[in-house]
């Protein structure tokens, strides 16, 4: 054994004592740890002949870039609907990391990561009160929980053309229907090959609004006449979080055959408050519902789950079966995570959902979701309240979406560069109907009043420096 490794083997224990302090460290800190920093890149270094052992990498990540670490996990890092870890997701990721299981079947082979995996998506099924007649697994994030459920969707379509698309490609259009869909839906289809282009965009109720137009949906699926489709629609938008009327869409299913698809990454968390349940009423009839972990299930970034309808088992298992590795068991015979989802490669990925859900159950997740909803609220009225700012929707959830009284996108885009550039918040830009604004995304477990107004006063000394500067 290499020198080198055969040590850090034999101080295994102090190495991984050294790492953990130095990430209790950075937790310890997180309220106070800045949300952007400005810097210079540091130096790219060299591949040593030798190596330098676990301590001195330890020392050298700690030297050259423990400083341009911000609060991305943090309870004022409000950009990209990005939460944190709670304390016991920390725990399932550190032991997901230590075990390294990989996960694919429940056969009994070792194979426990794939026996969490199940229980963890009944917990979830629990937790959003959908029926057992789904079942699902874990991916990274919302473009591959989409890309699975869409590729499954995929199938669905050619089996209904006549065809067998997993096997001979696509060579009729695929019809997608959508209002607001978000761009990893719009990549997903690119990447399956029905193209980013072939969706028929149905109008929202009005312009101020983001939900689909149900009339305007029904007059759409007459001119198919019969063609199937999938429809994509929205558990919660990014700009305004605006649903989609599920009960309206579930009614339609009774007249039409179609897979019926929701992106629901943070917005599917409705179902967790019994406050705001009804936004997604009726959900429970689709054929596939997408949900990030990494967002208000607060654990470890890169975790997302699906949930496809059981019945849809074999068009998911044509998709992406390892039909021609015989090393990894007949896809027909037992259940495996290999066969049902797109990576063969796979950590143990639900353990750290295992752990926070089991640590914090139903009411810990209802008590994240409403103090957060309360938390941006409270932000929302400050903003309608203020003479300088100004809501370009209503506040409907989680997320604030506003601009600056009278400025144009110039003074929009100064005012966040300046916020951010503080780094007590981080808040990322948009635009809707046709203005340009700023969105903060509050789902973040640790994130509390005390929070809010230091963003308040923030953005009140932000708003006053500039204006001073042009008067």
């Amino acid at each position: 054994m290499n020198t080198i490794l055969k040590e850090d083997l034999l101080t295994l224990n102090k190495l991984l004592s050294d790492t953990l302090l130095q990430g209790l460290t950075y937790l310890s800190n997180l309220d106070q740890t800045p949300t952007s920093v400005s810097f210079d890149p540091p130096a790219e270094r060299t591949l040593s002949t030798s190596g330098m052992g676990g301590e001195g990498a330890l020392y050298e990540f700690i030297n050259r870039f423990e400083s341009l670490m911000v609060a991305s996990s943090g309870p004022r890092y409000w950009g990209f609907v990005t939460g944190g870890s709670t304390p016991a997701a920390l725990m399932g990721d550190l032991l997901a990391t230590i075990y390294d299981q990989n996960t694919q079947t429940t056969k009994g082979h070792g194979d426990v990561s794939a026996i969490v995996e199940f229980e963890t998506i009944r917990l979830l099924l629990e937790l959003f009160d959908l029926p057992d007649d789904f079942m699902g697994g874990f991916v990274t994030g919302a473009t591959m929980s989409n890309f699975t459920c869409l590729g499954a969707a995929r199938q669905w379509v050619g089996r209904r053309q006549g065809y067998d698309i997993a096997k001979s490609g696509i060579s009729r259009p695929i019809h997608i229907l959508s209002a607001v869909p978000h761009s990893s839906s719009i990549k997903a289809l690119s990447m399956l090959g029905i193209g980013s282009s072939q969706v028929t965009r149905i109008p929202t109720i009005n312009p101020t609004r983001e939900a689909i137009d149900i009339s305007k949906l029904e007059e759409a699926i007459h001119q198919l006449n019969g063609e199937p489709f999938i429809l994509i629609s929205s558990g919660g938008t990014v700009n305004t979080v605006d649903f989609d009327d599920m009960r309206a869409i579930s009614a339609l299913r009774e007249k039409h055959d179609f897979w019926w698809h929701i992106d629901a990454a943070f917005g599917g968390f409705a179902a967790v408050s019994p406050k705001h349940k009804h936004l997604i009423e009726g959900w429970e009839r689709a054929d596939s519902i997408t949900i990030d972990g990494h967002k208000w299930l607060n654990v470890p970034y890169e975790s997302a789950f699906f949930f496809t309808r059981k019945e849809h088992t074999l068009h998911q298992v044509d998709t992406f079966q390892n039909s021609n590795a015989p090393y990894l068991g007949d896809p027909n015979e037992n259940f495996n995570y290999l066969n049902f989802l797109p990576e063969n490669s796979r950590r143990f990925k639900a353990l750290a959902a295992w752990f926070s859900l089991v640590a914090y159950g139903k009411e810990g997740y209802r008590e994240i979701v409403e103090r957060t909803i309360d938390m941006a609220q409270e932000l929302g009225q400050f903003i309608a309240d203020s003479e300088a700012f100004e809501l370009l929707a209503p506040t409907r959830l989680n997320t604030v979406c506003f601009t600056l009284k009278n400025g144009n996108e110039a003074d929009v885009n100064t005012f966040l560069a300046k916020l951010n550039d503080g780094g007590k918040v981080f808040m990322t830009p948009t635009s809707f109907n046709g203005r340009a604004g700023i969105r903060a995304a509050l789902v973040n477990w640790r994130t509390t009043a005390a929070d809010v107004q230091i963003v308040k006063e923030e953005m009140n000394q932000v708003i006053q420096g500039i204006q001073s500067v042009v008067l």
